[in-house]
């Protein structure tokens, strides 16, 4: 256990220098009359998430979690059991976007995950996998102009409405 802390963290460090480091191919700062420019959050939260990362390095380093203090394997049977369901569903969630829409594909991982990962029930499980998916819609395509991927035409009727709600 703890070696995967440290490790994780290291990788996920590394990674949040590259994604820092690409996203500068963009404006960062804020542009004059128009807001963030495009790589602003990105940066941002990369930036975020490497702090976090050397915080658990010197947690780490100080032995202050109970995982730097433990000799546990990282995964046992029931966390390797878990990890294969919830990539296997990240992974077809990423396979969905360009089908069903970068939201439908939300919504069935939400789905999945609460109902049949963390056995809720049928409403909450249902209200996260419609509420969420149309909150993003709004902050992402309303507040932040961003497009994500709306899938085949044959999602084409549900954003004609929720663009109209916006537009």
């Amino acid at each position: 256990m703890r070696i995967g802390e440290i490790t994780t963290a290291g990788i996920l460090a590394l990674f949040s220098l590259y994604l820092m480091w690409k996203s500068t191919e963009l404006p960062v700062g804020y542009i004059q009359g128009q807001g963030p420019g495009g790589g602003a959050w990105p940066f941002w939260l990369s930036a975020i998430m490497l702090v976090c990362c050397g915080m658990t390095a010197l947690k780490w380093w100080r032995r202050a979690s109970p995982q730097s203090r433990s000799d546990a394997p990282v995964l046992d049977t029931q966390g390797w059991k878990t990890f294969i369901f919830v990539g296997g569903a990240v992974v077809l969630l990423v396979a969905l976007v360009n089908v069903i829409s970068m939201y439908g594909a939300i919504a069935l991982f939400l789905f999945y995950y609460s109902k049949f990962l963390g056995r809720h029930g049928w409403g909450l499980s249902l209200s996260l996998a419609l509420i969420t998916p149309v909150a993003f819609f709004f902050f992402f395509e309303g507040a932040m102009r961003i497009t994500m991927p709306t899938g085949l035409p044959f999602t084409d009727p549900v954003f004609n409405v929720l663009y109209e709600i916006i537009y």
